[in-house]
């Protein structure tokens, strides 16, 4: 199930300069495969570092949640209209690798457990084959009126 930038809006509420997920490439009932491409004209860039660009790590970290909510509100959820997905634990997150200007983070999140109003994900982030990132996180089902 391939979706493109649109599709996506269409499903999780983040925006520019927010929205850190361009393109899902597959999805099933329990895996996503997605990927951002980075460009030099990221807000981030500014400040995180001038004259050495890096994607910070807790954008990576965001970019993976993202994926993961677009699958969960897609093949999971019960109301997706109304839930509203959160963190509620991020652990064994690594950075392995800097993600620089005309970088595709590639993604791929795993749903590792499913109870009630939770779930567990392990998440790998690649450029060019190499891993830059990875994860396990946890996350809630909240009704949406209740935040």
């Amino acid at each position: 199930m391939m979706m493109n930038i649109e599709e996506i809006k269409a499903v999780i509420p983040h925006r520019y300069p927010f929205l850190l997920v361009d393109r899902v490439l597959e999805m099933d009932d329990k895996k996503i495969t997605a990927f951002k491409n980075v460009t030099g004209n990221e807000e981030f860039f500014n400040g995180h570092f001038p004259g050495k660009p890096i994607m910070p790590g807790v954008l990576q970290v965001e970019a993976m949640a993202q994926a993961g909510c677009i699958l969960f509100l897609k093949k999971i959820a019960k109301d997706p209209k109304n839930t509203t997905i959160v963190f509620s634990s991020i652990n064994k997150a690594k950075f392995r690798k800097p993600v620089v200007p005309g970088d595709r983070l590639h993604m791929e999140v795993e749903v590792v457990s499913l109870r009630r109003q939770f779930a567990t994900i392990k998440g790998i982030a690649t450029v060019d084959g190499k891993i830059a990132c990875e994860l396990e996180a946890t996350a809630a089902f909240v009704p949406s009126d209740s935040i």
